[in-house]
């Protein structure tokens, strides 16, 4: 979650830290889960209910392409939380 955060922040995108009610995840324009085996997953629905237009919205996107270029060197691992590994 805070690798998230952090990324969010670097791309300009305003965060806040809040407990939101299901009701606000039914309209809001997207939702995402982030964790170490989710890495960064879109949700397309909540109890039934369709979240925006149902699929991977823009924030989200954004975040995933930032995420993911740290693995392929795109994203500058400003935080150090990627090891070089050797062969």
């Amino acid at each position: 979650r805070d690798a998230i955060i952090k990324l969010a922040k670097e791309l300009g995108i305003e965060v806040h830290e809040q407990v939101l009610s299901r009701e606000s995840l039914y309209l809001a324009d997207e939702v995402f889960m982030s964790g170490t085996a989710a890495e960064i997953t879109p949700v397309r629905s909540v109890d039934g209910i369709q979240v925006g237009e149902g699929r991977c919205g823009p924030v989200t996107k954004r975040i995933q392409q930032a995420f993911f270029g740290l693995f392929t060197g795109e994203t500058e691992d400003k935080w150090g939380w990627l090891d070089q590994v050797n062969q």
